[in-house]
C-alpha cells in the first residue's frame, strides 16, 4: 500500500496532500502516514470532512 517517494519516505498510493504544515506530509504532494482517518461521519460533501490524521509540525523543529 505505501510506496516510496522521492524523499525517501513513504507515502499512502492514491493520497495527495496540500497541507505542508503537517509532519506526515512529504514537502512534495503525499502522505506518510502509516494510515489516515477522514473525520465527519455526518459529511455529506467533501468540504464537510477533515483529515483527523493531521498533525501539525512543531515549530521550533530544525
Amino acid at each position: 500500500m505505501n510506496e516510496k517517494s522521492n524523499c525517501g519516505c513513504n507515502h499512502i498510493k492514491g493520497i495527495n496532500c496540500s497541507v505542508k504544515n503537517c509532519v506526515y506530509h512529504d514537502g512534495d504532494t503525499y502522505c506518510t502516514a502509516e494510515q489516515i482517518a477522514v473525520a465527519n461521519a455526518s459529511a455529506t460533501s467533501s468540504s464537510e470532512t477533515s483529515c483527523a490524521t493531521f498533525k501539525a509540525h512543531d515549530c521550533c523543529q530544525g
